[in-house]
């Protein structure tokens, strides 16, 4: 069998994954001819001050005729230069990604908002972003090679947060095949990876000094170990700086140091925490080869760095006034966008020690507009707010002590550290040696000290060197060997929907059907898979089920899904159908089988779910992915 598997692998001449966050996206590839070493996207135009990133904002902007005209810094910055006039019929868009996680009933026609308030089809804005990515990637392969590189040569991986419901799971293949990036036919191409595996993957490769250990900081001549994670990571830069120019990253194919120190069984937490969404993932890991086992479904939420710039937004409403943050946002979108930029480096610069103030630049139009709207200058507003840590500098800054800015991070941080307990408490996860700390926000001093500080005394805190890129890294060396990952834990609970022989006192009399004198239950849940039950990669649970009626010529077998574990019936509340299998039996042989027997079964333990059905008479078959967007 494995030999088939490895024909088949062999035509990928290259793997490159794409990193497609909340506030910033990138791209890193490999070639499987040499997969030890991991290559990150060529350097972007247009970077930010205060912010060293291999990775572009995840920005785009549409022309007035609602055609792609540009992703990244380079939208950013031209729709930044627009007339006013003008930049309103342009259509902006920015963080969109977290809709996919917020929209209840995401379907193939969700819209998105642009920054003028117009809507487009989210899916349009998905697949425009990927394609460009796509060609941003390929012309990079082709250079690089000196012959155009084609399509079908390259396996992609998409990666998204784990806790995302299935549906938005599919949104992201959906948009990836309008792309062009792997088709319906050929859905081999393209493996959509979860953020944490991902993160997980890379961290089993990281030697010493490519890590920061916190718990590891003993006061050093005289410092406090709150001192040393500000220097250990500006050593860890410079080092990082020096090679900058070289955008290939070695992994030596061999298990990292600190994984010789973990045995067979031994747990650990991998927290993604990013833009939007901060995912926690717990595995085990199962010697010889170092597979990995998750031992508890993944959990987290929309506890973002966003959510530090949501604070930021209020505190602004609170000084000028909600009505007046509105309108400015509306009439002057390319200045907010500013602010927010200058924000965000500085944003950047906080640390628990930090003892002097941060100033933020306010655009000159927002103090222009602002004496217009209100017939009052900036600064008396700020002079009359009394957010008393907040002042008015006479260079026309806003001017934040720490603690101002320490209260922004606040919130988030807080709910991080309160779920991470309550992950922490699960029966589970006893016994947890190591929690390494992953993805943008992660870069954060405050965030870091509060993970040590709640988390330290039970395991060790981890965070790899180049934090920001670790899930890109750990998704490219998914794609090169997507069975890593052994056994997974079901999100959601699945089953079919079936008629059972009517049982009095079991069954309640409402779902009581009489049909040719025979009395039967309708609406039962047969349940294949409960929520959080293990499921090895690749597992297959099959159940044989007859039709009511012997001469019946099409059967349809209707799969549902809910996170509810314990199901009876597929009309209770949360149960929502995902799949249909539709098999038709038509012009099949005419003697019919006095019981005829249909076999289902279920593949899981990806991290997506298959599902066929048989006809063990004529064995005639019919296959279905699990479909969310569409019921």
């Amino acid at each position: 069998d494995s030999d088939a598997d490895d024909a088949v692998e062999q035509l990928f001449l290259v793997v490159v994954a794409i990193d497609f966050g909340t506030t910033s996206s990138g791209y890193a590839y490999s070639f499987t001819k040499e997969p030890e070493c991991i290559h990150v996207m060529r350097r972007w135009e247009g970077g930010d001050p205060g912010v060293s990133n291999q990775k572009t904002p995840t920005t785009i902007l549409l022309t007035p005729e609602r055609k792609f005209h540009s992703f990244g810094y380079a939208a950013r910055d031209f729709y930044h230069d627009l007339d006013p006039t003008e930049s309103k019929h342009w259509l902006y868009f920015e963080k969109f990604k977290m809709k996919l996680h917020t929209t209840g009933n995401l379907t193939m026609e969700t819209d998105l908002t642009a920054a003028n308030g117009k809507k487009v089809k989210a899916l349009e804005i998905f697949a425009y972003a990927l394609q460009f990515f796509k060609e941003q990637a390929l012309k990079e392969l082709s250079d690089q090679g000196g012959s155009d590189f084609e399509n079908t040569e390259v396996r992609w991986v998409i990666t998204v947060p784990a806790i995302w419901k299935q549906p938005a799971k599919q949104f992201m293949r959906q948009a990836a095949y309008k792309a062009g990036m792997a088709s319906p036919e050929n859905p081999e191409q393209l493996i959509i990876a979860l953020e944490p595996e991902a993160a997980s993957i890379y961290c089993r490769k990281l030697r010493l000094h490519q890590m920061i250990d916190l718990s590891s900081r003993a006061p050093v001549n005289g410092y406090s170990p709150s001192d040393t994670i500000g220097t250990g990571f500006t050593q860890g830069k410079e080092h990082v700086r020096r090679n900058r120019q070289s955008r290939t990253f070695m992994v030596e194919n061999v298990i990292g140091e600190i994984w010789s120190e973990l045995e067979e069984g031994d747990r650990y937490i991998v927290v993604d925490s990013g833009g939007g969404t901060v995912d926690m993932t717990v595995h085990q890991i199962r010697l010889p080869e170092g597979h990995l086992k998750e031992l508890y479904k993944a959990t987290g939420g929309p506890y973002g760095s966003l959510g530090v710039d949501y604070e930021f937004e209020k505190l602004l409403c609170k000084i000028f006034g909600e009505d007046f943050i509105e309108q400015f946002k509306i009439k002057r979108p390319a200045a907010w966008v500013d602010l927010m930029i200058a924000f965000e480096s500085r944003k950047r610069a906080a640390a628990p020690d930090r003892t002097n103030p941060l100033n933020i630049t306010l655009p000159f139009s927002f103090i222009d507009y602002y004496k217009k709207f209100r017939g009052h200058s900036v600064e008396h507003a700020l002079r009359k707010s009394n957010v008393d840590f907040v002042k008015w500098s006479s260079q026309g800054m806003l001017r934040m002590s720490p603690d101002a800015m320490n209260a922004l991070f606040k919130p988030t941080i807080d709910q991080i550290v309160q779920h991470l307990s309550e992950v922490f408490d699960k029966p589970e996860v006893t016994n947890v040696k190591f929690l390494f700390l992953v993805g943008g926000f992660a870069e954060s001093p405050l965030l870091q000290q509060a993970v040590q500080s709640a988390f330290g005394s039970r395991c060790r805190v981890i965070i790899p060197q180049d934090v920001g890129l670790t899930i890109l890294k750990g998704a490219v060396l998914f794609g090169l060997d997507p069975a890593v990952i052994k056994v997974r834990r079901s999100p959601l609970t699945y089953g079919v929907g079936v008629l059972n022989r009517f049982v009095e006192g079991k069954h309640p009399p409402e779902k009581l059907l009489v049909k040719d004198g025979t009395r039967w239950c309708t609406d039962v849940f047969d349940k294949f898979i409960s929520a959080d039950q293990s499921v090895a990669l690749g597992e297959t649970v099959t159940r044989s089920y007859t039709p009511a009626k012997p001469s019946q010529l099409v059967i349809v077998i209707n799969i549902y899904s809910s996170e509810q574990d314990n199901v009876g019936f597929i009309t209770e509340p949360g149960v929502k159908k995902c799949g249909t299998l539709r098999l038709d039996l038509t012009g099949t042989d005419a003697s019919v089988p006095s019981r005829r027997e249909i076999k289902t079964l279920m593949q899981f333990g990806d991290t997506e779910i298959k599902a066929m059905a048989v006809d063990v008479a004529t064995s005639k078959s019919v296959k279905v992915g699990i479909d969310f967007l569409n019921y």
